[in-house]
């Protein structure tokens, strides 16, 4: 009964708050900051599992393309070296993704990470689409990750979701494997993975 009333509630905000895209980013200031991982093309859901109830705290979606970004829906990661436009975060190198990790990651919290093979056209559509998709209202991670997934060859089966640990389900049935289940055991919050970045 409470999701149905959460569910109806998230509706009514969307109605309210329905943002336009804000299209591509700045070339420039991209450019300075972006990162290219060396390996294929991929999508990664990123969920915050809560360790006591399993259920989902947070969703993003790592896209692999052209270059490497987080699409960090609502999120609270917003240190001042990685560039962010709309609610993707460009500059996303092996030590900014750990430091997004560990500032997700505490005591009552992991970081599940769920990776697919894709094309290089599929992984820089998403790019695309979540650049264009703009700031989402808070609440909206899976449900703004799911709609986008949808769009996507392959994935246009995905349902749309306000449940993280339910979109995380649907992304691993489509072959998606896990690569990382990050745990921390500290009482801390977003700024552990600042300290993180900082420190390396």
């Amino acid at each position: 009964m409470l999701r149905l009333i959460f569910g109806c509630c998230a509706l009514v905000l969307l109605a309210a708050c329905g943002g336009g895209g804000v299209g591509s980013p700045p070339a420039d200031k991209v450019a300075i900051v972006a990162y290219k991982d060396a390996g294929p093309p991929k999508l990664t859901l990123i969920t915050v599992i809560n360790n006591n109830t399993g259920g989902g705290g947070h969703a993003a979606l790592m896209i692999s393309g052209s270059q490497r970004v987080i699409f960090d829906p609502a999120g609270s990661f917003r240190p001042d070296w990685v560039a962010e436009y709309g609610d993707v975060l460009y500059g996303i190198t092996p030590r900014n993704l750990q430091a997004y990790k560990s500032a997700h990651a505490r005591n009552s919290h992991h970081v599940v990470l769920h990776e697919l093979p894709v094309s290089a056209q599929t992984a820089n559509l998403a790019l695309r689409l979540v650049e264009e998709r703009g700031s989402v209202p808070s609440a909206f991670c899976a449900n703004s990750i799911s709609t986008i997934l949808g769009q996507l060859p392959g994935l246009e089966d995905i349902k749309v979701t306000f449940y993280p640990e339910k979109l995380m389900g649907q992304f691993a049935a489509k072959g998606a494997v896990v690569v990382d289940q990050y745990y921390e055991d500290d009482d801390g919050n977003v700024v552990d993975g600042y300290t993180v970045a900082v420190a390396e």
